[in-house]
């Protein structure tokens, strides 16, 4: 077979036109683009995509069935494996997992298998197709704590084999960073999160919001006195992070933490429509390369009122972890990328707002223990930015009020809570995985770590 390397695009909205509204960017393939995209699959006989995936998708028997326009079947081949496939296909970062295992990447054109998976998780949604196959009820009871990504999967995981599952949630709405963390404009809220939770409780699952568990309950109220007979612990690493530089203390700068919480789940992004609104001035810088501090930045830029939004990071272009589509959507939508570049402290107003970050100039050097360059400090390279507000996207911790409420649950140095390979913690039938366990890394991971200790609780409670 010859190899078509003209991989498809997917419509987007226009850059001058999407930086003023949160309206989903890209826009989704056509059923003549996806068909044309999975036409390009080889269809390999030991399919590399699927060792890239950390939930292991059948990818190319889903591919299969688009070509064939076969959707409930493409539905059916990828909620074996993946509950969530209208958000996978939108925030996974594809190019560094299934893509980037695929044959044709060698060449430089991968199957677009993220695209190609949001078009048949949003056929899903359309269609209102709750396909999972729900066993009998066992009378087993399992407790999740937290509804991202990680606890939604073990959810739905764990209903699939028969057991009343029942998620508990500290917040007033749910899905965890999907609602909170990730912006409208890449993850919509109602048309796709919240679809994709309704399918879980049409399987039976159980929610409870405003639960935050190591104050309403303990986790040994919940197997002592609540009966369950284990507990999955997905908390996640909210738990805002600084610098530690003078001047963190100053009125509109923002933790990266509250600033997309209060943009996303108390909808800030209305502006003065807002029941919360949030202060961000003309001008605002933003202190890192990750995608929290990509969303950060593209979610300011769209504030009535701002004219200019900097991005700050102390490394090059190269060294950034965001996503690369994500770094070409903020520069099509003319986000100021001052790379090599740290903040040093924040001068204030005598009213005591901020007004300015002071700013050095770096150069790299010897490789770090993450493998990047290290950025040094140029002497006498100090200046000034002027600005109305900051926010700080340096990195997450460990949220400590379960590590602090529960006795014998073990730690590291970090706050994250220890478990084995199959998820189990120090204490019997409680487990643990996603962001608590691993530090901040990508929504499907922490898939995959629902997955996996959903299987594993599965197998010792049914002994």
């Amino acid at each position: 077979m010859p190899l078509n390397l003209n991989r498809v695009s997917m419509p987007e909205q226009e850059s001058q036109e999407r930086r003023h509204n949160f309206k989903e960017v890209n826009l989704g393939l056509t059923p003549e683009l996806a068909r044309a995209e999975a036409g390009r699959c080889l269809f390999c006989k030991k399919p590399t995509c699927i060792d890239g995936c950390p939930v292991r998708i059948n990818i190319p028997a889903f591919i299969q069935a688009v070509l064939d326009n076969d959707l409930n079947e493409a539905v059916r081949r990828i909620r074996v494996d993946n509950s969530l496939p209208g958000i996978c296909g939108r925030v996974c970062p594809q190019e560094t997992q299934c893509e980037q295992t695929c044959v044709l990447n060698k060449k430089g054109a991968p199957i677009a298998i993220g695209a190609l998976e949001r078009y048949v998780g949003d056929y899903a949604i359309r269609e209102c197709l709750a396909t999972e196959c729900v066993v009998a009820e066992n009378g087993i009871k399992v407790a999740v704590v937290g509804s991202g990504p990680s606890g939604l999967t073990c959810a739905g995981e764990l209903r699939k084999q028969g057991y009343s599952v029942t998620v508990f949630e500290a917040l007033h709405e749910l899905g965890g960073v999907l609602v909170y963390g990730i912006p409208e404009f890449r993850l919509p809220k109602e048309a796709v999160v919240q679809v994709e939770i309704d399918t879980l409780k049409t399987m039976g699952v159980e929610f409870k919001t405003n639960y935050l568990i190591g104050k309403t309950l303990l986790l040994s109220d919940l197997m002592e006195a609540e009966g369950f007979a284990a507990v999955y612990v997905a908390t996640g690493s909210g738990y805002p992070q600084f610098m530690q530089i003078p001047g963190e203390d100053l009125n509109y700068v923002y933790s990266a933490n509250e600033f997309l919480t209060r943009m996303n789940l108390m909808q800030a992004y209305k502006g003065d429509a807002a029941a919360t609104p949030i202060f961000v001035g003309k001008s605002v810088a933003v202190i890192g390369g990750g995608n929290t501090a990509m969303d950060a930045a593209r979610c300011a830029l769209r504030m009535p009122g701002v004219e200019k939004v900097s991005l700050i990071y102390r490394r090059s272009e190269k060294e950034m972890p965001a996503r690369t589509e994500e770094v070409k959507h903020a520069k099509e939508e003319g986000i100021n990328f001052q790379f090599l570049t740290a903040p040093t402290e924040y001068l204030g107003t005598p009213e005591g707002a901020v007004r300015a970050a002071r700013c050095v100039r770096m150069e790299l050097g010897e490789p770090d223990a993450s493998g990047r360059r290290r950025p040094v400090v140029i002497p006498d390279s100090e200046y000034e930015i002027q600005v109305d507000a900051v926010v700080v996207a340096i990195g997450t911790q460990a949220n400590p009020i379960i590590a602090q409420t529960t006795p014998g649950l073990e730690i590291n140095k970090w706050g994250y809570i220890v478990t084995d390979e199959d998820g189990l913690t120090s204490i019997k039938n409680i487990y643990a995985g996603g962001d608590i366990v691993s530090g901040a890394a990508t929504v499907i991971l922490a898939m995959g770590a629902g997955r996996n200790a959903a299987q594993k609780i599965h197998e010792v409670l049914a002994r």
